[in-house]
This record gives C-alpha cells, structure tokens and sequence, in this order.
C-alpha cells in the first residue's frame, strides 16, 4: 500500500522557517520523481519544486526561489521542503506527490497534506 505522509506544517511568524517532511513508502522511492505542491484558499493549486531521483532540485516556483529547497533523503525514503523567510503569502496546504513508471506504466500518489500559517 502506497502512502505519503507530511509533517512538519504549522503556524509560524513571517520570516520564520519550516521544514516539511514527507515519508514514503509502498514503491521504489530512489526512482521516483517527488514533488511538493501547495493551494492556498480560493486559489489554484501550484507547484513549488520538482525534485528527480538522481537527486537534483528545482526550484519550480518563482515566488519561493532563493527561500525554499526541495531535497530527497534516498536512504530513509523521505523527501522535505526547507521554507526559509516565510510570507504570508506562503500561507497553504502544502502536499507531497510522487509519481513512478513501471515498464510502461505510470503511477501518481497524492499525500494528504499539511497545513503551513504564516501569521503575526
């Protein structure tokens, strides 16, 4: 059974820091792309960064560039999101999606996500 488990949202005071985790398990992480979204009330959802097995990152989103890293952990099948001098904009769920092939097959898994408040 595939799951993804966030952790690590909360409240936090503008330009204050997070990291989420996500916890997989149920495939072969190693060669999964991973990913972290997130949707903020009446607004659609957005990909903030993209993260490929071989284990680079990219900042996908042009709003968090230079404040967010994505980043995988292989060994312990967890990928996180470090969110650094936090707006309020910043203000959504964010959730973990992976997305793996097997032969021609390609599977998507959603996480539930994890609620990060940027608020004084």
């Amino acid at each position: 059974q595939v799951q993804l488990v966030e952790s690590g949202g909360g409240l936090v005071q503008p330009g204050g820091s997070l990291r989420l985790s996500c916890a997989a398990s149920g495939f072969t992480f190693s060669d999964a792309d991973m990913r972290w979204y997130r949707q903020a009330p009446g607004k659609e959802r957005e990909l903030v960064v993209i993260m490929h097995p071989i284990g680079s990152s990219t900042n996908y989103l042009e709003s968090v560039k230079g404040r967010f890293t994505g980043s995988r952990d292989n060994a312990k099948n967890t990928a996180y999101l470090q969110m650094n001098s936090l707006k309020p904009e910043d203000t959504a769920v964010y959730t973990c999606y992976a997305e793996t092939w097997v032969g021609k097959y390609n599977y998507k898994y959603w996480g539930h996500g994890t609620q990060v408040t940027v608020s004084s």
